[in-house]
This record gives structure tokens, C-alpha cells and sequence, in this order.
């Protein structure tokens, strides 16, 4: 499905999972799939204002979310109830998967900020990250985590994360 389609909305529970538990469920309109990448929009989700200093996620914000399969991160851009760009808060995550009409997302901790003008970029939750063990549960993961999270603000620092959401 396509963001041109003129078929009826289909509709997705995104489902955030952290440490075997569910974080957070939120049903989305899924713009498209290409059987790599997924994007889906959805109204902030969270209850009440998430007031991070830097950025403020609060009712009437909508975020469009780009999701791959083959890839450990999400990348949400976030938007105010007007259209104004606030940046993108990317999540670095175990790949995706869907089954039927349930995303389901794996967050390891690590997160990045990229303001709406490039100016701020900032790598959020390094300390979680380190407590929660995965270095040594899984090894493999913490290191595709931390690569992914480099690979984001790479692209940030020196050019080609629009192409990401494109």
C-alpha cells in the first residue's frame, strides 16, 4: 500500500516491547510497505506531555515512523499539531516484525535526537543501555545496537539521514 493508494486505511498496533514486556501498544495508519521498510502514522501516543528538555512530545503531535526488517532501529518523525517539524526521535531496536496486523518492535535502550535543523544531535539513554545487560546476554545485539546507533548519527552529522525517510 502507498500513501497515494486510494484504498481504505489499513490499520496497525504498534507494539514497543522492552525487556519481555510491553512498553507501550498504539494503533497507526500504515502509509506503506515495501517488504523491508514499513511506515506508519499515529497521534502521540503517550499520556500527557514527555517534556525532555531538548523537545516536548505532547497531544496533537503526530509521528510518522519508518521501520525496517533488516535493519536495529526506528526512525520517528515527529511533528506538532500545525506540521512543523520538531525532528526525529530514532529508537535503536532489534529489526522489526509484523504478524498480521501487529508490529512488534524490540527497543534496546539507545536512542538519538536529531532537532529539526540538524543543530542538536544527541545520543540519549547510553547509561540504560549499559544496566540493562545486554552486553553480556547477548552480545552480538549490544554490538549491532551500538553500530546502529553510530550509523544514525553518522548520517546525521555528515549528510544522508533524509534519505532514510524518504
Amino acid at each position: 500500500m502507498s500513501a497515494n493508494s486510494s484504498d481504505p486505511a489499513i490499520q496497525l498496533d504498534v507494539v514497543l516491547v522492552k525487556a519481555g514486556r510491553t512498553k507501550i501498544r498504539y494503533t497507526a495508519e500504515l502509509l506503506f510497505d515495501d517488504g523491508t521498510r514499513l511506515a506508519v502514522r499515529a497521534p502521540w501516543a503517550g499520556d500527557g506531555v514527555r517534556d525532555f528538555g531538548f523537545v516536548r512530545f505532547e497531544r496533537g503531535d503526530v509521528f510518522t515512523e519508518y521501520y525496517w526488517r533488516d535493519r536495529w532501529y526506528a526512525v520517528k518523525e515527529v511533528r506538532d499539531g500545525t506540521g512543523q517539524l520538531k525532528g526525529w526521535y530514532c529508537d535503536i531496536t532489534r529489526p522489526a516484525t509484523l504478524s498480521g496486523a501487529e508490529l512488534v518492535v524490540e527497543d534496546l535502550d539507545l536512542d538519538l535526537w536529531i532537532s529539526a535543523d540538524g543543530t542538536d544531535i544527541r545520543r540519549l539513554d547510553e547509561d540504560e543501555f549499559e544496566e540493562s545487560g545486554l552486553a553480556a546476554s547477548d552480545p552480538a545485539a549490544a554490538a549491532a545496537a551500538v553500530a546502529a546507533l553510530d550509523e544514525l548519527e553518522r548520517l546525521a552529522r555528515e549528510g544522508g539521514f533524509d534519505a532514510l525517510v524518504a
